[in-house]
């Protein structure tokens, strides 16, 4: 998507929806967040909670978190909440170098407690940062309790942060969740971003990027971006990044108001289950012209080889809007930059213009039947996704592919039918011992998302769980 990059003179991409660090953006008392949660952390504050809505900044917070926190901090990042009790405490049991194998829930509790006690006696820390807590199972959930129990006779041993969506307040809120709830020191939410504070963040991005010249979004863009995406930095992202494709592909180095309407009308599909009609209704009737230049310019993008030069020849609003553009076009192109998971088909349709979906496709069908074999088994799971973020999935097996032998990497459906994930495995082993030692030799490009070893049982149920209506 850096089709526009030389015609605004940016370096980067600016409105990634994929968190980098690079981008934080410390306004909307962002900032005062993150140093409200280095102190709660380096003060030894036990169990601390942080919400947001879909969309909001939480998981740019979590990684924001990571790097800030001082090197007497020894940092456990679990971002897969769907995990069942056993589950989660062989993960961080992995993370610490424990080995776990064929040990039960009472021994995995001890060899954590002594583990920790050790780190403890080295003057460290051990903070694990929990995201997408809302999808736990509430039995995975209660456990967290159970570990906020570790403790010395001051201090305690491990420090738990969750991060999740208000869903996971509605978890907390129930009954037999009392003595959890009452264990959380200090919950902080991100609230979306006030239309004031939007202006601020776009350029601070476009900054960001590389940008050094006049501001590219005036207050009516801002507008049209702030209404239609409620202050959710994810949505305004899309709607930025769409408003500059639009602005390259008329050939002006203008965005105008006609440009953000085209990129809210087309990224209606995407946004439907969750917007208001009301709201997108007049937007749809001011941008449609706009928007089917918008998905005319990505077809363009994504049907052009891999190698293929970026920089394209800009498009004139009149021809494009007089090109006939196929429905599935458009909504392929709106794909990598889904904001909501819409429900996962049983098996999605491939694209035969596409090696990596073709892979997408083979690689999701070996998982189904790797899940329907032995449960006695074992895999290492690489990285987990949003459901929708089907291209990016593709990308990532392709590259995957490169560093190991493809037939043994296998994508399986993960989360739940709310919060739709999917799953990344490499191999299948007899033993536990057999999977933590491919594990352990997996190339360095496959450890950035911290692979763990997962009983394939526990992915089967997960994998039933995710597809259940």
């Amino acid at each position: 998507m850096t089709m526009y990059l030389e015609h605004f003179g940016l370096r980067e991409p600016p409105f990634r929806i994929t968190p980098h660090t690079e981008f934080f953006f410390s306004g909307a008392n962002r900032g005062a967040t993150l140093d409200a949660l280095l102190y709660a952390i380096t003060a030894g504050e036990g169990l601390v909670k942080v919400t947001g809505e879909v969309g909001s900044g939480k998981t740019m917070l979590c990684r924001v978190l990571m790097e800030r926190l001082p090197d007497t901090v020894e940092t456990l990042y679990l971002a897969v909440p769907s995990l069942t009790r056993d589950e989660m405490l062989a993960a961080i049991g992995d993370e610490l170098g424990i080995d776990t194998a064929g040990a039960n829930t009472t021994k995995l509790i001890r060899l954590l407690q002594e583990k920790l006690i050790g780190i403890h006696a080295s003057g460290k820390q051990v903070v694990a940062l929990i995201d997408e807590a809302h999808a736990m199972p509430l039995a995975t959930l209660e456990e967290v309790r159970l570990l906020s129990n570790l403790e010395t006779g001051t201090e305690k041993l491990l420090q738990l942060v969750l991060f999740g969506q208000p869903e996971l307040d509605q978890h907390l809120a129930l009954p037999h969740m009392r003595q959890l709830k009452e264990r959380i020191t200090h919950a902080f939410t991100l609230a979306p971003l006030p239309p004031r504070e939007i202006r601020d963040y776009v350029g601070f991005r476009l900054r960001a990027a590389g940008y050094h010249g006049p501001d590219l979004f005036d207050d009516e863009v801002l507008a049209i971006i702030a209404e239609a995406s409620e202050g959710l930095t994810r949505r305004i992202n899309i709607f930025a990044d769409k408003a500059l494709l639009a602005a390259y592909a008329a050939g002006t180095h203008t965005v105008t108001p006609d440009h953000a309407r085209a990129a809210v009308s087309d990224t209606q599909i995407v946004l439907a289950r969750r917007e208001s009609p009301r709201k997108l209704a007049a937007a749809a009737a001011l941008g449609v012209a706009g928007g089917v230049a918008i998905g005319f310019a990505l077809a363009q993008l994504l049907a052009a080889p891999a190698g293929a030069p970026q920089a394209l020849a800009p498009i004139a609003p009149a021809k494009a809007a007089a090109m006939p553009i196929p429905a599935a076009n458009v909504a392929a192109a709106a794909q990598p930059v889904a904001a909501v998971a819409p429900a996962m088909p049983a098996a999605p349709a491939a694209s035969p213009s596409s090696g990596d979906e073709r892979t997408f496709d083979a690689r999701l069908a070996a998982g189904r039947e790797l899940i329907a074999g032995n449960p006695r088994r074992y895999s290492v799971q690489l990285m987990v996704a949003d459901a929708h973020s089907r291209d990016y999935v593709a990308g990532y097996l392709a590259q995957a592919a490169h560093a190991v032998s493809p037939d043994r990497l296998y994508l399986v459906p993960a989360g739940s039918p709310e919060a739709q994930r999917l799953a990344v495995l490499f191999g299948a082993f007899e033993e536990r011992a057999d999977a933590s030692l491919a594990l352990a030799a997996l190339p360095e490009n496959l450890k950035q998302f911290r692979p763990y070893v997962r009983p394939l049982e526990g992915v089967r149920e997960d994998a039933l769980r995710a597809e259940h209506r």
